[in-house]
């Protein structure tokens, strides 16, 4: 599979002119042209000639790939574990908004009846079930991104980008939360039925013995309605941020920018997207909370029950940790990327061919 997609790589409009002149061939010749007794120019350009050592692998390739789903895995599990607390109070607010009236009498709630060592429980789960989550999202949405574009074709790819973006990143989600949904099903047990279980040993066998196999996957519907638009929201909102910043706000191109300078970028963009998709996911982040609580109930009855003034319980807590956990999510991704030399693409531009059709050169 991953040979076929970097064949389709090699000549994807998101790859980069020079890294695909190097797989040609060509990179040194075009850099670096004969003088006059035949034998190859000093090179003029040190970041042209730095290109070739800076990649460890061809965007597009199987371990180009791979180290991408690494860096979901490291981006998504770590990023929610750390949220843990504020995630639990979060749901409880959700679930029980009588006893749980906002963020902080949420926290003071809690604290005084459960204790301390009560803000990290589901933690376990959170780590295994987001850094399943993150290898497919952020894995997958490489891949379905290379694909479609490849379908579209490098003019349509960079006309409708935005549709792209959102395509491959609502396909990459769909799979990624059949890998989170039994795992976030027994974590909103364990943080919002207190005395219910404290590990995955304890509440697992209970809520196959309740509901069987259904207890686990009955939630990925409502899953589905939150993390697609949440996605999608995440993806296109970020890539289409950072173009905006690079050529608005920026004052120098991407090129010119030092590492550190392109993860400042990536971080507040990250943030930007994430406001985005915690107002979009909320509602049904809601349902979710109170569906994987109570035993028999179904989405739409739940939904109904809520109400439109139920649906948005404990936005403000979700905005604060989406937002950073959103920023913090793309900035160790792109992290990780640097670490392993993997190609990052500067935000695309408009093809010569399409210029000429617009008439927009000379």
């Amino acid at each position: 599979m991953f040979s076929s997609v970097a064949h389709l790589a090699r000549a994807n409009p998101f790859n980069t002119p020079h890294l695909q002149l190097l797989h040609d061939g060509l990179g040194d010749l075009r850099s670096n042209p004969p003088g006059p007794t035949g034998q190859p120019r000093r090179p003029r350009n040190l970041a042209a000639a730095a290109v070739e050592e800076q990649y460890s692998c061809d965007y597009g390739s199987g371990r180009f790939f791979i180290l991408c789903g690494l860096g979901g895995i490291i981006s998504c599990g770590t990023t929610h574990t750390a949220l843990v607390p504020l995630d639990l109070v979060k749901c409880r607010m959700q679930v029980d908004p009588q006893k749980y009236k906002g963020i902080f009498n949420g926290f003071s709630v809690t604290l005084k009846e459960d204790g301390v060592h009560c803000l990290a429980k589901g933690r376990a789960l959170t780590f295994i079930g987001h850094s399943m989550q993150g290898l497919c999202k952020f894995g997958f949405y490489e891949v379905f991104k290379v694909l479609y574009s490849n379908m579209l074709g490098e003019e349509n790819t960079y006309l409708w980008r935005t549709s792209l973006y959102l395509a491959a990143s609502a396909s990459a989600e769909f799979f990624a939360d059949i890998a989170l949904a039994p795992m976030e099903a027994a974590k909103v047990r364990i943080q919002t039925q207190p005395g219910y279980a404290n590990t995955l040993r304890d509440a697992a066998p209970k809520m196959y013995k309740e509901e069987g196999l259904k207890a686990f996957y009955k939630g990925v519907a409502p899953l589905w309605m939150r993390q697609i638009p949440y996605t999608m929201m995440k993806f296109a909102c970020f890539e289409r941020t950072v173009e905006a910043l690079y050529k608005f706000v920026v004052p120098k191109p991407r090129s010119e920018c030092s590492k550190p300078e392109q993860l400042v970028v990536t971080f507040i963009a990250g943030y930007i997207a994430g406001v985005f998709c915690a107002i979009v996911s909320h509602p049904a982040d809601s349902v979710v909370s109170v569906l994987n609580k109570e035993k028999g109930s179904s989405a739409s009855q739940v939904l109904k029950r809520l109400g439109f003034k139920g649906v948005w319980k404990g936005l403000f807590a979700r905005i604060i940790m989406i937002g950073t956990l959103t920023a913090l999510q793309w900035f160790i991704y792109d992290s990780v990327k640097v670490y392993f030399r993997l190609p990052r693409p500067p935000p695309p531009e408009m093809p010569e061919s399409l210029k000429k059709k617009l008439g927009l050169t000379q």
